[in-house]
């Protein structure tokens, strides 16, 4: 997630500084990106023109393409306009536009640059229970949306932030949103932190997530980052991930934001023990990038994960590359890209 000038976000910075050092460009073979937002905290974006440039440029076939429900107030007080959720101690709230906004720059495209975007809806308050009705407003309203998400359920410093209560995965206010979804066989992707940035010997979030996975096996659910969030951490969590995609069929994870740099790898090299856990399960697990709204180092946002794909075989480095995304968010349904009412 990069902010419009990370330079002046000091929070933020070294995590862009890191992307922006990257020596390679570009992944080592055409990628899927799982997971991109076309805007970021202000509702600003580069624009279209300028991402599927940059997919060019940095060898991103396809992208799966969403907003952010979250917007981040100015509030009088503050002297400077906040572009990340961490700038300042203004609050966070629902801002149902963001798929409009998304949906507009889509419909502007010509077919074939339609065809290597899955866009997915997520203008909706999590904890609304007539959060339902609303999205279903929207997949009527447009005929191309291939899922929902990202929902931004527990996310530590974002929750604090936050107007309204808690988003949690198991919020009653979701139920008929994983229905719906299992109904027009759309994937869900959820932010869901597998604990508190506090409590790690322990996964004081997991069973909620496990509760919905039990109750709505129909529902594919793609778990962003694994569950890893700023200061999220476990002791053998690739243990604790490759435990759950074992239970639960309905279950994915895409590799994206801090997870990789944190806990996957050491200097870019995944871990022998993450290597074992994605061989095991090499049909759940995609790659993303995070970006938010601003495109400049897509390719080398990407290219971090060349040390992984290189440790792969060429089956699974496919599968994970892209492959798996393909097969979640670009066949999954009958809507076909190019097609769009409104």
């Amino acid at each position: 997630m990069l902010p419009a000038d990370p330079s002046d976000m000091s929070y933020h910075a070294d995590f862009h500084r890191k992307i922006a050092s990257h020596p390679e460009t570009s992944p080592i073979l055409p990628v899927i990106d799982a997971h991109l937002h076309f805007v970021d905290f202000i509702q600003d974006t580069d624009g279209m023109k300028k991402l599927i440039a940059a997919m060019d440029a940095g060898r991103v076939a396809k992208a799966v393409l969403f907003g952010l429900p979250l917007k981040k107030k100015w509030d009088a007080f503050e002297k400077h306009a906040p572009h990340y959720y961490l700038d300042d101690n203004s609050r966070c709230y629902y801002f149902h536009q963001t798929d409009e906004i998304v949906a507009e720059a889509y419909l502007d495209l010509q077919a074939p640059a339609r065809r290597r975007l899955a866009p997915l809806v997520c203008g909706f308050n999590p904890t609304d229970k007539n959060a339902a009705r609303d999205i279903e407003r929207m997949l009527n309203k447009y005929s191309f949306w291939r899922g929902i998400g990202e929902i931004l359920c527990r996310h530590d410093d974002l929750t604090n932030l936050t107007n309204e209560e808690t988003a949690r995965v198991n919020h009653p206010a979701l139920f008929d949103v994983y229905a719906l979804c299992a109904a027009r066989r759309l994937p869900v992707l959820i932010h869901q932190n597998s604990t508190s940035v506090s409590i790690h010997d322990e996964y004081e979030h997991l069973d909620e997530l496990e509760e919905m996975l039990q109750k709505f096996p129909e529902t594919v659910f793609v778990w962003a980052h694994c569950g890893i969030s700023r200061r999220v951490f476990h002791k053998n969590y690739h243990e604790m991930v490759s435990a759950l995609l074992d239970r639960y069929p309905n279950a994915h994870v895409d590799i994206s934001w801090v997870v990789y740099d944190d806990v996957i790898c050491t200097m870019l090299e995944p871990k022998k023990h993450w290597l074992e856990t994605i061989n095991r399960h090499p049909t759940r697990f995609s790659l993303g990038s995070d970006l938010c709204g601003h495109f400049e180092h897509l390719g080398r946002s990407l290219a971090r994960y060349n040390g992984l794909l290189r440790s792969l075989s060429p089956r699974v480095r496919r599968l994970v590359s892209s492959e798996n995304a393909e097969r979640l968010w670009f066949r999954r349904g009958a809507r076909r890209a190019g097609q769009a009412r409104g």
